[in-house]
């Protein structure tokens, strides 16, 4: 009779704690859907250009399942920079030239199986023009590593800052603190800066050895200023931060605030670059775009493998201030149920 008291009570806890409940049914299968969705997508076609080559390949090319452009070659290399082309393909001297984009190690190897592909169907091998691969980007000994580290560099600083923060901002709901401050003169936007701030000196030296570890350490590809890496992290982090003391204010305790990890943390993996947006199902693409780590991990990816600059990462930079400013202005707003001013 004690034990079934025992079950019983176990299992009444679980049926009153309803986000518990979603946590071990939903958002497993929250996850499995995603993983779903990314590995059962369309195969991914290379984007090439095709300068000044034979009707014959071009034909044979399209017949490869490939998105082929046909450009002039200043307008091919202006996309290649922007990462709208994989490759720009032109022919001299019986030589086919491959100018590779270069970023992606698995996108390089796709490009290259499907032109070689292209060039066995069209003559024996012994009469195959030669092929001559360059990069524009990396190099033919760039690693997997190399091409997801930025990604990897990006989840980390958020995971991390994104559960400490929210963990110690419930603490201080939980012991009183907040508490104490709301019955203070001080107004919630003061409250949120100064836990902002607070928090934000840590993560800046959490994203400074982060950073300084995954380069100088582990070698990870760099290509860029080490500055804007700094820049990036801390801004992610600081993303990471404020939308981690926003949710708190939606948990009673720890374990609750853990349940946002699988339905605010884990999602944005998918939707961060370290798959190819481009073979994952269409209509869920567009929460991409939604996500901080979207654009922090192609801020990173173009500072950390292609050597851009401000300009080159500016946009990112801007949205990445925009998701804090909003989660500081929720926050603001959420603590009007701890006290209205």
């Amino acid at each position: 009779m004690r034990i079934k008291a025992i079950v019983i009570r176990i299992l009444q806890q679980f049926f009153r704690d309803k986000r518990t409940l979603a946590l071990m049914l939903l958002a497993p299968l929250l996850i499995l859907t995603m993983l779903w969705l990314v590995f059962n997508g369309k195969d991914y076609k290379p984007s090439i250009a095709a300068i000044d080559l034979p009707s014959s390949f071009i034909s044979k090319l399209n017949e490869n399942d490939v998105k082929l452009k046909t450009l002039p070659y200043k307008d091919a290399m202006v996309e290649l920079k922007e990462g709208k082309l994989d490759a720009v393909i032109s022919h001299s001297n019986r030589e086919l030239q491959i100018k590779l984009e270069g970023s992606d190690p698995t996108v390089n190897k796709e490009t290259i199986n499907k032109i070689q592909e292209t060039m066995k169907e069209l003559s024996p091998e012994k009469t195959q023009a030669k092929l001559s691969i360059s990069y524009l980007y990396g190099s033919k000994d760039m690693s997997s590593f190399d091409n997801f580290g930025p990604v990897l560099l990006g989840f980390f600083a958020f995971f991390f800052v994104f559960l400490i923060a929210g963990v110690a901002f419930l603490r201080e709901r939980t012991r009183g603190t907040l508490e104490r401050l709301m019955a203070s003169p001080l107004k919630r936007w003061e409250i949120v800066i100064g836990y902002v701030v607070g928090f934000g000196v840590f993560t800046t030296f959490q994203s400074a050895i982060i950073a300084s570890y995954a380069i100088y350490v582990l070698d990870m590809l760099m290509n860029g200023s080490f500055i804007y890496v700094l820049i990036i992290t801390l801004l992610l982090s600081l993303t990471a931060l404020t939308l981690g003391t926003l949710l708190s204010s939606f948990a009673n305790n720890e374990l609750q605030m853990m349940q946002f990890i699988p339905l605010v943390v884990v999602p944005q993996i998918f939707f961060s670059g370290l798959f190819n947006l481009e073979t994952i199902s269409p209509w869920v693409r567009w929460i991409g775009p939604l996500t901080p780590l979207y654009y922090a991990a192609d801020a990173l990816r173009d500072v950390m493998i292609r050597g851009k600059g401000w300009s080159g990462i500016a946009t990112d930079i801007c949205m990445l201030i925009g998701f804090s400013l909003l989660f500081m202005l929720l926050n603001v707003v959420a603590l009007k149920k701890h006290r209205r001013i």
